[in-house]
């Protein structure tokens, strides 16, 4: 994901507001077009407290990425901070006739609610402010994921939106991670947030049904249950939620295992577990044994990554960043050779092995043409999977959701919990159902391959 699209929307106020800042990188994990890049803007501090503000982004970098689930994918990330300067500092606190002039407006007691540190008073954007905060990161750090904006006030405040923006004070951290799991992750209140801002997502739901409910996978686990929110206003008594104490509740709280799970999910969304490979189609010259394949991955810690290789459909080695075909030790077949890398993360925070989860699956193949005498040529290109499979139990029809980066052809090898053949599918991007309805009741193993590899296996419970 990459945010291009504000170049449009901003057009009209660009040259009005366009100036370049200096920019410090707080946390380099790797190259900016395969990570998520957090940029954090500073608010209320003046020329002369800029230093301070890289203090702050500093400490507020290194909390975060010592909270789960950011510790464990701390490698996905990169953070930097852009200095811009106020002529004031801290923010308007409009409740105590306080007004000062910061670059971003800044203001505690917005749409009336006193802990409610906003960049406009009421969102009706009068000041224009999120087209001046558009603007910065187009003429500062164009290719940023999220961003944020830590203002310098001791006053404890923060909002969520486009850009989730908190106070420099105590909880600031927390402030900020509660922010992000809404305007990064998806993630819903789980305190009653009001009619308006309440609706079906990964942490809330109508539904109360144990076998329906969006987050049975973790039911009776890590105290996930279904709860009903609590309050005394509005539809509040409708709405049900994972967890009874979570940092989307309660500031002091940390995130609660639904939400890992979809923290997680959206971070293999936006980043691809594969930072490089090689050979690769730029740097195949004239390929001769011994062939050396190599992959550089982005690993969590620990690591959770499951690699394993495949060629011409027969597993050859797992688990291993690289590996080397000989002449005498392999069995070429006299033409088309694929091989494949399937990496898949099979961290506890994913439910990877329930019949009902999905997988994120990438893929690295390769072709190798090969005559006795030689090989004549090697390609290579990646693809990305996020594979699902519902209702599940399945009574007669099961329906895969597969998402690519490509078109695809997948071939499904039905088999029995002990290995034994049962039947073959074919899906695509236009049939992505397969009949079950003739077998008998039981517990079946859905090898997935693309390619002649092995993607990934599902159960499929069949009723």
């Amino acid at each position: 994901m990459r945010n291009i699209f504000f170049y449009i929307l901003t057009f009209f106020f660009i040259s009005a507001y366009a100036q370049t800042f200096d920019v410090e990188t707080i946390k380099l994990s790797g190259n900016s077009n395969n990570r998520i890049n957090l940029v954090i803007l500073s608010e209320g501090y003046q020329n002369n407290e800029l230093a301070n503000f890289i203090t702050d982004a500093t400490a507020f970098t290194t909390e975060m990425f010592s909270e789960s689930p950011f510790s464990e994918y701390a490698e996905y990330f990169n953070v930097y901070a852009v200095k811009v300067p106020s002529n004031d500092s801290g923010a308007d606190h409009p409740a105590d006739n306080i007004f000062v002039d910061t670059f971003f407006n800044a203001t505690y007691d917005a749409f009336g609610i006193p802990r409610l540190l906003y960049y406009e008073i009421d969102g009706n954007n009068a000041n224009n402010t999120e087209a001046k905060i558009l603007s910065v990161l187009a003429d500062n750090f164009p290719n940023y994921d999220q961003a944020l904006i830590l203002v310098n006030d001791s006053e404890y405040g923060g909002s969520g939106g486009n850009f989730p923006m908190a106070y420099n004070g105590e909880w600031g951290t927390e402030v900020i991670m509660h922010e992000l799991g809404h305007s990064l992750f998806d993630l819903k209140d789980e305190y009653y947030p009001g009619d308006a801002l309440a609706g079906e997502a990964v942490n809330m739901t109508m539904e109360t049904d144990p076998t329906l409910v969006r987050w049975k996978n973790w039911l009776n686990i890590n105290n996930v249950d279904i709860y009903q929110y609590t309050c005394s206003t509005g539809n509040c008594e409708d709405w049900y939620k994972p967890h009874n104490n979570s940092i989307m509740e309660f500031i002091n709280q940390d995130f609660g295992a639904v939400c890992k799970e979809a923290m997680v999910i959206k971070i293999h969304d936006l980043i691809s577990t594969v930072d490089a490979y090689s050979p690769n189609d730029n740097d195949i010259d004239t390929p001769s044994f011994p062939l050396d394949f190599e992959l550089s991955l982005v690993k969590p810690d620990p690591n959770t990554l499951e690699t394993v290789w495949t060629l011409n459909g027969e597993i050859i080695a797992n688990n291993e960043d690289s590996i080397t075909l000989e002449d005498d030790n392999i069995h070429l077949v006299t033409g088309t050779n694929t091989l494949v890398a399937s990496i898949i993360d099979n961290s506890p925070m994913l439910k990877l092995n329930d019949p009902n989860a999905g997988s994120h699956v990438t893929t690295v193949s390769w072709t190798i043409n090969y005559s006795s005498l030689s090989i004549e040529e090697i390609t290579s290109n990646t693809q990305e999977f996020n594979i699902a499979i519902y209702p599940n139990p399945v009574e007669n029809i099961a329906n895969f959701k597969i998402e690519s980066n490509t078109s695809f052809d997948l071939n499904v090898k039905l088999t029995s919990l002990e290995g034994r053949h049962i039947q073959d599918f074919e899906l695509s991007n236009s049939k992505t159902s397969i009949n079950i309805g003739h077998l008998s009741s039981g517990i079946y193993i859905a090898n997935l391959y693309s390619n002649k590899a092995l993607v990934t296996s599902k159960k499929i419970i069949k009723r």
